[in-house]
């Protein structure tokens, strides 16, 4: 039995969907342990391209049950057009959805897009989905659990409770709020729009454990990555939840979980979209944004573009307790002549590079040479060119841990394995 968690050791996008699609032909679970619909892991295989934002990575694998933890916050319609269009490929799903999740309603996504209009030119750079009311009302024990949906007097009760301490506290923030809708009303909504998935509602302990009895390969995925992570992040820039691999097991409902591999993913560039600090950002980006296909997923904003940060991502590695890394893209830097690595930061508090990044940093750079093959063919390290080799060996020494997976494509097989 191996139990496998897939992480992000940048600012998120690094490619995690993509290596969590690739691990799960062998995964009899895969496991979304925290965020909601702000997620964006775009996969690539034989059934087409998806943007998934909620679904684990893992649904195309037909023996692989997709579990959505209790440290996820649910979008109910957006899942069930989700589960539509994954069906509509051909894809046959095997779900389960924890009862102790909570639901992320409409009124959430009006009360998150409010405050990121407040805050004007102080906006965090929201997905606008609503993530960060939905696990505020968790913490203020006014969230709606899923396993409600499956006892409407309570989702009903709840949900009454709910409107009465919000819609106050909005009404008075916000001069342009209106919310009509009565508990009764939201409530038949809810059931209306989960119909298609409330059978999955279930403790997602128990099927885990029993797997874990039977020795099945487990494979758990976060969104987003290190510098985004609630504690741990460029807080405020953050995400609303806790996306290292510690929270895995809490977050999935095997709060024992002791992972045998913890794999960080980064990319072989930088790349941020939000708002926040990207120090190595390029003076030249849009050629590089374009060749690379660097929008968000959610938001198809464009992300800001940087070389690639060792310090930052060293930073992510070790938070993520990594055993591993797998690095993506790589295949992305073909042509680029101006090839560097940023090995150290100089300027205040330079000696303390952790996020919050609260001063002007300067990137200390690393010249490398560059390579002009096409690489996406490659399917072993020896087949790449020298430099490309000396890239990631360069990479590796900085991160202090083995790079075993390097994606050289978007597909399946575009995957060496060292």
């Amino acid at each position: 039995m191996s139990s496998i968690v897939v992480v992000g050791a940048n600012w998120g996008d690094e490619g995690k969907g993509r290596i969590v699609d690739y691990l799960a032909g062998e995964a009899s679970a895969s496991i979304r342990f925290q965020g909601g619909n702000n997620a964006g892991h775009t996969v690539v295989n034989d059934f087409g391209t998806f943007k998934l934002h909620q679904l684990p990575s893992g649904v195309f694998n037909p023996d692989c049950i997709a579990v959505l933890g209790p440290g996820m916050v649910i979008s109910p319609a957006p899942l069930s057009e989700e589960l539509v269009e994954i069906k509509a490929a051909g894809v046959n799903v095997k779900m389960c959805i924890s009862d102790r999740a909570t639901l992320c309603l409409p009124l959430h996504a009006i009360e998150d897009t409010l405050e990121e209009e407040r805050l004007g030119d102080g906006a965090y750079g929201s997905t606008r989905q609503g993530i960060a009311p939905a696990y505020g009302d968790r913490v203020m024990k006014k969230g709606i659990l899923v396993g409600w949906l499956k006892q409407p007097e309570v989702l009903l009760e709840r949900i009454q409770f709910m409107l009465d301490w919000k819609l106050p506290q909005l009404k008075a923030l916000y001069p342009t709020f209106e919310f009509t809708q009565t508990a009764e009303e939201m409530t038949e909504w809810l059931l209306e729009v989960s119909a298609p998935w409330r059978d999955a509602i279930c403790n997602v302990t128990e099927p885990l454990k029993t797997l874990q009895t039977q020795g099945e390969n487990l494979l758990f995925e976060a969104q987003l990555g290190a510098g985004r992570d609630l504690v741990f992040g460029e807080y405020p820039w953050t995400t609303s939840s806790n996306v290292t691999a510690a929270y895995a097991g809490i977050g999935s409902g095997l709060p024992a979980l002791r992972p045998e591999r913890v794999i960080a993913v980064a990319k072989s560039f930088s790349s941020s979209v939000g708002t926040g600090t990207l120090v190595t950002a390029m003076a030249e980006q849009d050629n590089f944004r374009e060749a690379a296909n660097e929008y968000g997923a959610v938001t198809g904003r464009p992300r800001d573009m940087g070389y690639f940060d060792a310090v930052a991502t060293r930073n992510g590695v070790e938070l993520q307790a990594a055993t591993e890394v797998a690095l993506t893209k790589i295949d992305c830097l073909s042509g680029m002549q101006d090839l560097k690595i940023c090995v150290a930061y100089e300027g205040e508090h330079c000696e303390n590079p952790i996020w919050p990044q609260t001063a002007e940093l300067a990137p200390i750079y690393e010249q490398l040479a560059g390579w002009d093959e096409d690489i996406t063919g490659c399917r072993t390290f020896d087949s790449l060119p020298v430099a490309a080799q000396n890239y990631v060996l360069r990479i590796e020494e900085l991160m202090g841990v083995p790079i075993k997976m390097i994606s050289v494509g978007p597909e399946r097989d575009q995957m060496i394995n060292r």
